[in-house]
């Protein structure tokens, strides 16, 4: 059977969601926290709080807001130079509108940090039709080619569509997730090259897309990461993070004001 075994799974799930190279002092941001912000993050990011963008999630509808969450475009953050020690940014790029700025940001605001992104030759298989790129690994490069329509084959598309076989696909093609997804550790630099743009019939879908939302795999998954990270909730930073400490000086409110777990917009 195509696949690997559960042991396995649970490792990579472990090394990509649990596992994060800092210590309990350390400053995380989660770039694109959406409604499955990662365990460790203290201060999440995401444009899309609400459910008018549904469709960039594949989980619940609406974003997790139960830490400060700042309500900004990823490309022009409102955040000081590397004021963060690590930054994951985990399913992002490839659904913004120039993932070159976002990486230019993320290494801007943080020392190090860790990328995943979906990987072409997979996502010609099954994609979804919110992602704007084709992202590729080309040594220490991530390259993103711009997608023109949402699939890669009109005639696989419709014969997916009409077999009822994309989600089963899909679900296969996840039990091997490793050769599935691009993971990138970096710290203080990312090598990035961005070749051509998306064709406006491209973005028009990608804003008009009705994902289906799996909120039993969003519980499971949530479920599962609190059982893993309950022993490891003493790393996690104890410290009031206050609202001046973390932002750009042009942002600066004058005054003592720790961070709370709701939505801030700020600029």
């Amino acid at each position: 059977m195509f696949g690997v075994s559960i042991a396995a799974q649970l490792r990579s799930f472990y090394r990509r969601r649990i596992s994060v190279p800092v210590d309990r002092h350390a400053l995380v941001l989660d770039v694109g926290s959406g409604d499955k912000p990662h365990w460790r993050a203290d201060v999440l990011l995401d444009r899309f709080v609400d459910d008018n963008h549904s469709a960039q999630r594949s989980g619940r509808a609406r974003a997790r807001v139960d830490r400060p969450l700042f309500d900004a475009d990823a490309e022009s953050m409102p955040f000081a130079d590397r004021v963060f020690d690590y930054a994951i940014c985990s399913h992002v790029l490839e659904h913004v509108h120039h993932p070159d700025r976002v990486i230019s940001e993320l290494t801007r605001v943080a020392k190090a940090g860790y990328i995943e992104v979906p990987e072409a030759a997979s996502a010609k298989i099954v994609d979804f039709p919110t992602h704007l790129w084709w992202v590729t690994r080309q040594d220490d490069v991530l390259v993103f080619t711009a997608k023109q329509t949402a699939y890669f084959d009109p005639d696989i598309d419709r014969y997916l569509t009409a077999s009822g076989l994309r989600q089963p696909l899909a679900d296969l093609l996840d039990r091997n997730l490793e050769h599935r997804i691009i993971e990138l550790p970096w710290r203080d630099s990312v090598a990035c090259r961005v070749v051509g743009a998306p064709s406006s019939e491209m973005l028009a879908i990608a804003d008009a897309a009705v994902v289906q939302h799996h909120a039993g795999q969003t519980l499971a998954g949530r479920v599962l990461t609190s059982v893993v990270t309950l022993p490891l909730l003493g790393r996690k930073r104890r410290r009031p993070i206050e609202f001046d400490d973390v932002v750009r000086a042009d942002l600066r409110i004058g005054r003592t004001e720790p961070l709370e777990p709701r939505v801030y917009r700020v600029g």
